[in-house]
């Protein structure tokens, strides 16, 4: 049945539309209008008034760990189920499950459970693939990662994972500079999967090296990566100058304004383009929830870590260890305090994470033939309704 948005405010990729309406029809956007839907034109259509609000397109998030209680590393149906719903409320309609550095055997559940997840996610935001964040780091740039699992590139085990899940997975994340990390690279992109730099110790000419084997996106910039340093009394710009500087790295960063307060916003929305960034949670299980004890990764082998300020910390105060951000924050953070326009935060959610995600074609704008991917949100960017491929999934 055909379902029409009236009375929006509709952010397109080519700007706002003050008053108008958006229909859809078997998860597909059919229509886009201006001014008011004439009564009577579309007697069979289900109409929702939106009361002026705001409808955006579905914000996509491509690095998150958990949420309303759950991590993904905790290798089970209900947990990703309970992310999905739990991020569908604050306007997440497609997120990229990450997984943490860990032994072999639960990667490979996480696996297993992902695909029987796909199957059963009907009442959350859609997953569109692993993101594996690890193992294959730099010891001196793990953040929370696990230090036990941490080790540099094996083709003897990442071989056998492309070989038999490479269907499931549409990121992964490593650090350029270890040694065999250009051969991953290479067998990475083979496979048609995003490649990211992170948790890495890199220097210019590393990532330079990097660039044309596939390392285009910096994970959780700043974050678990190396800024500038002396060797032999020289200065080497380490990654976090590099990726600022070199026009064919995107950056994700986690807007919360914790991570990354105000100047550092300002100055890496000054030196990339506008459609380079894309906002992430990469938040863990507390997310959505008032705790103040929580768990980094899975129960089994999870890092304890505590909930003050806003953030995740390890007990010792030592590094943030995750962050607990939802989507419509992030984009309040760009307005308010990286002095961007709702419709600039806005494509930073959505257009450009689909965009570097390689699933524009289908969903992140709204324009016809795309997945009714949709959320009407009000002023303060409080959301009101998810849409998910046509269904609503959360209203208040």
């Amino acid at each position: 049945m055909e379902q029409i948005i009236s009375n929006a405010r509709v952010i397109t990729p080519t700007g706002i539309i003050s008053k108008g309406w958006v229909s859809f029809e078997n998860g597909v956007i059919t229509q886009i209008g201006r001014g008011e839907l004439k009564q009577g034109v579309r007697p069979n259509a289900t109409v929702i008034d939106a009361h002026g609000l705001y409808l955006s397109p579905g914000f996509i998030d491509i690095h998150v760990h958990g949420g309303g209680g759950a991590d993904f590393m905790d290798n089970s149906v209900d947990a990703y189920l309970t992310i999905a719903t739990t991020h569908a409320r604050f306007g997440t309609t497609g997120m990229f499950p990450t997984t943490l550095t860990s032994e072999q055997e639960l990667l490979w559940q996480t696996f297993q459970v992902y695909e029987q997840s796909l199957a059963l996610n009907d009442g959350g935001a859609c997953f569109y693939g692993l993101h594996l964040e690890g193992p294959y780091f730099a010891m001196g740039q793990r953040g929370a990662q696990d230090p036990r699992f941490i080790r540099n590139p094996d083709p003897n085990e990442y071989a056998v994972i492309l070989r038999d899940y490479k269907h499931l997975i549409a990121r992964w994340s490593a650090a350029p500079e270890l040694p065999g990390a250009l051969e991953f690279a290479d067998a990475v992109c083979n496979e048609g999967i995003v490649l990211a730099l992170g948790h890495t110790d890199a220097v210019y000419t590393d990532i330079v090296r990097g660039i044309p084997r596939g390392y285009r996106l910096a994970t959780h910039l700043y974050s678990g990566m190396s800024g500038m340093m002396r060797k032999n009394a020289f200065r080497y710009a380490g990654a976090i100058e590099s990726c600022l500087l070199l026009d064919e790295i995107d950056v994700e960063i986690i807007a919360d304004g914790i991570h990354l307060p105000e100047p550092f916003l300002k100055l890496i929305c000054k030196n990339k383009r506008k459609g380079q960034i894309a906002l992430i949670t990469d938040a863990m299980r507390a997310a959505g929830t008032s705790v103040q004890q929580s768990v980094l990764g899975g129960y089994k082998n999870g890092t304890d870590v505590i909930i003050e300020d806003g953030v995740a910390k390890l007990p010792d105060r030592s590094s943030f260890a995750g962050s607990i951000a939802t989507a419509d924050q992030l984009v309040r953070t760009m307005i308010h305090m990286a002095g961007q326009s709702l419709e600039d935060a806005i494509e930073m959610m959505s257009i450009n994470p689909a965009r570097i995600m390689n699933i524009f074609h289908k969903t992140g704008s709204i324009e016809r033939g795309k997945q009714a991917d949709l959320i009407i949100f009000d002023d303060d960017i409080q959301v009101k309704r998810t849409i998910v491929k046509g269904k609503t999934i959360y209203c208040t």
